[in-house]
């Protein structure tokens, strides 16, 4: 018995490696992947060595240096305080994917664990939690964002709070529709027969086999979040200055968006990269990790 389940343990380590040299092969195929993987790991690059690359301190107001135009001094100009926007958009890199990675982390794990168990067990409470589901989704997801925010406090804790909330319908009905299938697989019912607990099986047999639609999920949901926060922050729901984050950044600059068309397009072409690396790595896991999305 004992050499069984090494001989198992043996095959499912080496079809694991094949899988993953199958994933870097067709990640490599796929230009457009490589190019939101570039993207990403530039700006996450940018928001881990921010003190290296830039002098500026970003908070820091020099009033005589206010409204400068992009020189070789302030490659993105200056804003209405002096304070450098090259600097200040680098420092809003480590804001905006923080909070977007956090978010959807946030909203995933919670989502597929709640869709996970209603999807295993079904019955009365499964129905009550899809219909408060359904109650979420009804709504446009700003708009409830935005409630949500402006009902909590305008904060940037608050506007992550409020997009997870808002988030995670879309991960209990993903995984729940995934949880519906894989309950019916011979293993759980073996594991069930066999004695071993609700809880273990959800986690060691469902959770794992809903995975994957999830992480198509998650990456694309980055894009959207990262956008969601720059347009609460813009609304004025989110970080407020000096903080340096994006949507506050375009918000303030758009007041002088004639004369001084450095201050909001700066930050702006920021949002616009990481939401479109994002997609194009969801696009692409996509391609790769579902087969259905290849027919």
């Amino acid at each position: 018995m004992k050499l069984e389940l090494e001989s198992g343990n043996v095959i499912e380590e080496k079809h694991m490696k094949k899988n993953k040299s199958l994933l870097l092969y067709k990640i490599r195929k796929n230009p457009m992947t490589i190019l939101g993987l570039s993207i990403i790991v530039i700006m996450a690059l940018l928001a881990i060595f921010a003190p290296y690359i830039s002098s500026y301190n970003p908070t820091e107001m020099n009033v005589l240096d206010r409204f400068q135009e992009p020189s070789l001094k302030h490659l993105f100009g200056t804003d209405e305080v002096g304070r450098d926007i090259l600097t200040r958009v680098i420092y809003g890199t480590r804001i905006s994917l923080t909070t977007g990675i956090s978010v959807v982390v946030m909203a995933g794990v919670i989502g597929v664990f709640i869709g996970s168990v209603c999807g295993y067990f079904g019955g009365y409470v499964d129905q009550v939690v899809m219909r408060i589901m359904d109650m979420i989704l009804a709504f446009p997801t700003l708009i409830l964002a935005m409630v949500l925010a402006a009902t909590l406090g305008a904060s940037l804790f608050n506007v992550m709070l409020a997009i997870a909330i808002v988030k995670i319908p879309v991960y209990v009905r993903l995984s729940r529709g995934e949880a519906l299938v894989v309950k019916n697989n011979l293993y759980v019912k073996a594991a069930r027969t066999f004695g071993l607990s609700n809880l273990y099986v959800i986690f060691r047999h469902i959770i794992p086999n809903v995975i994957t639609p999830i992480i198509i999920q998650l990456t694309l949901d980055l894009g959207d979040t990262i956008l969601l926060v720059a347009t609460l922050g813009f609304l004025g729901l989110g970080a407020k200055p000096p903080t340096p984050e994006w949507g506050t950044m375009i918000s303030t600059g758009f007041k002088y968006m004639l004369e001084q068309w450095w201050y909001p397009t700066f930050p702006g072409i920021a949002v616009f990269l990481a939401s479109t690396g994002f997609n194009l790595i969801g696009d692409g896991l996509r391609d790769i990790l579902d087969p259905k999305s290849s027919r």
